[in-house]
C-alpha cells in the first residue's frame, strides 16, 4: 500500500457520529460524503435548519464537526478538508420537515402509481402534503410520492435579489456613515470562511452547480488538524 493510500470511512459510522454534532449546533445533518482529493480526504458535509442556515451557521458546524473528525480514530493521520455547505435550491425532498421548509416553493412530485405532480407546497405535516396546482388544492400521502425536488424559479432568484438591493438602499439612506468597529468585526468573521483551498481541492470536489444561487453563500473549507504542520 502506497504511503499515501487510506481507507474508506464507512458512512454509517461516520453519520452516526455527526448527526449528534450537528443537532447540538441547531441544524440537522442531510448528507455526508467522502471523496479523494490526492494524499487527502474531502468530507462534504449539508446541514440545514428551518429558516435555512446562515454563514454563521456554517462556520460553528465546521468548527464542532472538525473538533469531532480530530477525534475520531478512523481518520488515521491522513490529512483532510472539512466542506459544510446547505442544500441546493433543486434539493430532494425524502422527510417531512424538507417539506415543511418548502412552503410555498414550487415542487415536482413523481408519483407511485404513474404520473407526476407540479404545484406550490400550500401546506404539510408529518403524514403528507398540499399541493397548489393552478387554483386547485391536491393532498398527498407521502407514501403516495416516488420522489419530489424542489424546482429552480428564476423569476422568484431575480426578486429577491431586487428586495435586498432595495433594502440596502434604505439602510444607507438611513445611516450614511460607515461603523469602522462593525467592519473590523466583519473582516475577523470572513477571515474564517474559506471559500477556495490552495491546493485546487474546491475545484475537484465535484461540487454540483444546479441550483446554486439559493445555497447558502460560500462554503467553508477547513483543512483537517492532521494536515496541519
Amino acid at each position: 500500500m502506497s504511503p499515501t493510500a487510506f481507507p474508506r470511512l464507512d458512512r454509517r459510522k461516520l453519520r452516526a457520529l455527526l448527526e449528534p454534532v450537528v443537532q447540538r449546533s441547531g441544524a440537522d445533518l442531510e448528507d455526508v460524503t467522502e471523496q479523494r482529493a490526492g494524499s487527502r480526504r474531502l468530507i462534504r458535509v449539508v446541514v440545514d435548519r428551518d429558516g435555512g442556515v446562515s454563514l454563521d451557521d456554517i462556520a460553528d458546524v465546521t468548527r464542532s464537526v472538525s473538533d469531532a473528525l480530530d477525534s475520531y480514530d478512523a481518520m488515521g493521520n491522513a490529512a483532510y478538508v472539512l466542506e459544510v455547505t446547505s442544500p441546493g435550491v433543486d434539493r430532494p425532498l425524502t422527510e417531512p420537515r424538507h417539506w415543511r421548509r418548502a412552503k410555498g416553493r414550487l415542487v415536482k412530485a413523481v408519483l407511485a402509481a404513474g404520473g407526476e405532480v407540479v404545484g406550490r407546497v400550500a401546506a404539510s405535516d408529518d403524514e403528507g402534503v398540499t399541493l397548489l396546482v393552478g387554483q386547485v388544492e391536491r393532498t398527498l400521502a407521502y407514501g403516495e410520492i416516488a420522489k419530489a425536488r424542489m424546482q429552480v424559479e428564476f423569476n422568484r432568484a431575480e426578486e429577491a435579489e431586487l428586495g435586498d438591493d432595495a433594502e440596502s438602499d434604505d439602510i444607507e439612506s438611513d445611516d450614511a456613515e460607515p461603523d469602522d468597529e462593525f467592519d473590523d468585526d466583519e473582516s475577523a468573521q470572513d477571515a474564517d470562511v474559506v471559500l477556495n483551498d490552495a491546493d485546487g481541492l474546491a475545484g475537484d470536489s465535484g461540487a454540483d452547480e444546479r441550483g446554486d444561487e439559493d445555497r447558502t453563500d460560500g462554503r467553508v473549507l477547513r483543512p483537517g488538524r492532521a494536515g496541519e504542520s
